[in-house]
This record gives structure tokens, C-alpha cells and sequence, in this order.
């Protein structure tokens, strides 16, 4: 058995799962609905407020089908409880983000400002983190994918730099930082042969 498929995924109070013949998984929640069709070959079964997911037969394809079913059923029951947030650090001496209409525009160094329309199913917020007295960015959704693909083309914006560390980064994101270059070591370097 997968270790991760035979897990059982509970089911918040006020969360509805409709499994189709054909693949196709509905789940409805306080947060919105979300549906997806997936492999028909899997049985996603409602059991004492659990969903189990089973695979028909031990071949290799099931059994790699199994454990990715059921990470997916429970990231849409999840998005729909209780929804998936990405936060963005912007850091960078002038560096601002906004939101209006739900629109993000983004001041990050370049002559112009960049606006962001959201994915559908998308919502952004902007602050100023107390911490870092830096802008930071919040995005909201229920589906994990979208989230997720929204938050990395924001960060595509201005990615971070290693020499400073100006730029646009996940809030858990460790940036690798580089040494600058250094002066002049023993006053050597120049034009060689002059006096």
C-alpha cells in the first residue's frame, strides 16, 4: 500500500465531497467549490466522516496514482475549509506594492510600475510588515495549485538578488548571499606599463 494513499482524509463539518463514475471529484465548502477530474481507476469512498481513497490493482501506475489522488482530494478539501495563502516579501530601498480593485501594482525599481491582474479565484492584500518595515504581499485562494502559480509570477517580477537581497521573495525563502567585490587589494591593478 502507499503509505500516503491508504491515509484516511477527514472531512470538516460543512464540507461536501461528490465522487463521479468518470473521475470527475466535486468538493463544496465554506471557502467555495472546487472540482477536478482525476483518474477514473481510483474508488474514493465516504466512510465514518473519513474519505478513503483505494486502487484497484498493485501495478505500477496505480500504485503511483493512489498516493497523488489522494494528496490532491485533500489539498481540495482543505482550499475549501480553509483556503491556501502564499506571503511575499518586496525588499528594496523604494521598493512598494499596492492593491486597488483587487489589482496589484508592484513599484520594484523600474521606470514604470507593474500591475498584476488575479487568477480567477484569487484575492490580494498588501502591508507593511512591522517587523521589516518592508511591503509585504498576501495571496489568497482555495485551489493550492492556483495559489501557487499566482505567487511565482509575482516573485518573476523582480527576483531576488544575491548581493543585496533586493527584490521579490517567498516569506520562508532562504536567499544564498554572495560576497560582494572587494577593494583594490595592495594598490595593484591599472594600466600596465605607465609611469
Amino acid at each position: 500500500m502507499s503509505r500516503i494513499g491508504k491515509q484516511p482524509i477527514p472531512v470538516p463539518a460543512g464540507v461536501t465531497i461528490t465522487a463521479e463514475p468518470d473521475g470527475l471529484v466535486t468538493v463544496k465548502g465554506p471557502k467555495g467549490e472546487l472540482a477536478k477530474r482525476l483518474s477514473p481507476d481510483m474508488s474514493i469512498v465516504r466512510e465514518n466522516g473519513h474519505i478513503v481513497v483505494t486502487r484497484p490493482t498493485d501495478s505500477d501506475r496505480h500504485r503511483a496514482l493512489h498516493g497523488l489522488t489522494r494528496t490532491l482530494v485533500s489539498n481540495m478539501v482543505t482550499g475549501v475549509s480553509q483556503g491556501y495563502q502564499k506571503v511575499l516579501h518586496v525588499n528594496g530601498v523604494g521598493f512598494r506594492a499596492t492593491v486597488a480593485n483587487n489589482t496589484l501594482t508592484l513599484n520594484v525599481g523600474y521606470s514604470h510600475s507593474v500591475e498584476v491582474t488575479p487568477r480567477e479565484g484569487i484575492t490580494f492584500a498588501a502591508a507593511i510588515n512591522p517587523a521589516t518595515r518592508s511591503p509585504e504581499v498576501t495571496v489568497s485562494g482555495v485551489d493550492k495549485e492556483v495559489v501557487g502559480q499566482q505567487a511565482a509570477e509575482i516573485r518573476k517580477v523582480r527576483p531576488p538578488e544575491p548581493y543585496k537581497g533586493k527584490g521579490i521573495k517567498y516569506s520562508d525563502e532562504v536567499i544564498r548571499r554572495k560576497a560582494g567585490k572587494s577593494g583594490k587589494a595592495g594598490g595593484k591593478g591599472g594600466a600596465k606599463g605607465k609611469k
